[in-house]
């Protein structure tokens, strides 16, 4: 199970392991936590005490510090796997919803005729309206987009990158996750 790092204003930073989390605990590092504790790490025995030492971590924790501002102004790198799953693994072009090995990155503009490998030129097409469109602009080819292409936001980002995804931690990515996303469907 992974912890989602946020930083002190709530906007995330990563998806980071317990073990992680529990560093930045001891380091008296966390600000804030949302959710109840999701796992209990137990450490050693105190000399003195003899009582054990232990770290809640809770699923969704803010980190204190300086909160970087450039980071949030760039797109999220674009990946196959997140570029599918901002896609509902469905073809732009047929509506058919595939498996991820069936599926191809579209470039809208193909990169031959000056397009870019960017969120806005790629979309998700299967490999037979893929190879059927080839190196033509979707009008040329006679075919039309069923969804347009979009850049995630953060949180969007968040829940592309194929983590398994704890309720807490959903419920708190979808909270600023816009209406109109694919990703409330």
């Amino acid at each position: 199970m992974d912890v989602l790092q946020l930083d002190v204003s709530g906007r995330p930073q990563a998806w980071i392991t317990t073990r992680e989390a529990a560093v930045i605990y001891a380091c008296d590092g966390v600000a804030w936590t949302l959710g109840e504790p999701c796992q209990v790490l137990r450490g050693g025995l105190q000399r003195i005490t003899g009582r054990q030492s232990r770290i809640e971590v809770h699923a969704i924790i803010a980190v204190r510090g300086a909160v970087p501002s450039r980071a949030w102004r760039q797109a999220p790198a674009l990946s196959n796997t997140k570029l599918f799953a901002r896609d509902r693994f469905v073809c732009a072009y047929c509506g058919h919803r595939c498996l991820p090995e069936d599926l191809t990155r579209e470039h809208i503009q193909p990169t031959s005729r000056g397009g870019h490998d960017t969120w806005m030129n790629c979309i998700t097409a299967c490999r037979p309206c893929n190879g059927r469109k080839g190196n033509r602009l979707p009008e040329e080819a006679h075919m039309s987009l069923l969804y347009l292409p979009y850049v995630p936001s953060l949180h969007e980002d968040m829940i592309l990158r194929g983590r398994r995804i704890l309720a807490d931690q959903m419920e708190f990515l979808l909270a600023s996750v816009p209406r109109s996303s694919r990703l409330h469907g």
